[in-house]
């Protein structure tokens, strides 16, 4: 494997490429960038410079998920459940195995989670009706609403941490993550 140094010609283009599309402000992100290519001028660190702000934003993501669903009595893992059930149609539902798929989460977790959601009031479980042998999780009529209050909210705070990006941005950087997490998820 080819170490690429950040001494490289394509690797300075585009940093030289970034200097000229870059706020002049720097951010945190920056900062480790320049340390890494001081004490490790060998070394492509590029990477860093797209997923460290990706991890970084994740992180403020995360917080205001979390603010944003806490204002209706419930945790980030339980919206996430609650919207998935709630994109299936307010009259639809899942099985937990298709859940499971949406929220990536295990069979043994989904399993704490659902018993949680249902003992809160916000889902049931009943009998599947084209599979006998299976389960179909709904919301209930509360877990609706909470679905829905949450997701205003939720889609505020999102919009207000995309707030600097243009809609033309927004809809390019979508692309960009796309082709990123396209093989990841495939």
């Amino acid at each position: 494997m080819e170490i690429v140094s950040v001494e490289s010609s394509s690797y300075r283009r585009g940093v030289d490429a970034a200097r000229e599309t870059r706020p002049a402000r720097a951010d945190e992100v920056d900062g480790l960038l320049a340390d890494w290519a001081r004490e490790r001028p060998d070394l492509d660190v590029s990477p860093l410079a797209v997923l460290s702000r990706v991890h970084r934003l994740g992180r403020h993501l995360d917080r205001a998920r979390s603010a944003a669903v806490a204002g209706h009595g419930v945790e980030p893992w339980e919206f996430e459940v609650l919207s998935a059930l709630r994109r299936a149609g307010a009259d639809g539902g899942l099985s937990p195995g298709a859940l499971l798929r949406s929220t990536l989460v295990s069979s043994g977790a989904m399993t704490n989670r659902l018993d949680r959601l249902e003992a809160a009031g916000l889902v049931a479980r009943g009998p599947n009706p084209v599979d006998r042998r299976g389960v179909l999780v709904r919301l209930t009529p509360r877990g609706c609403a909470v679905a829905e209050a949450c997701l205003v909210d939720l889609v505020a705070a999102e919009d207000a941490l995309l707030a600097p990006l243009p809609p033309a941005d927004r809809e390019r950087l979508a692309d960009l993550l796309r082709r990123v997490l396209g093989p990841l998820e495939a």
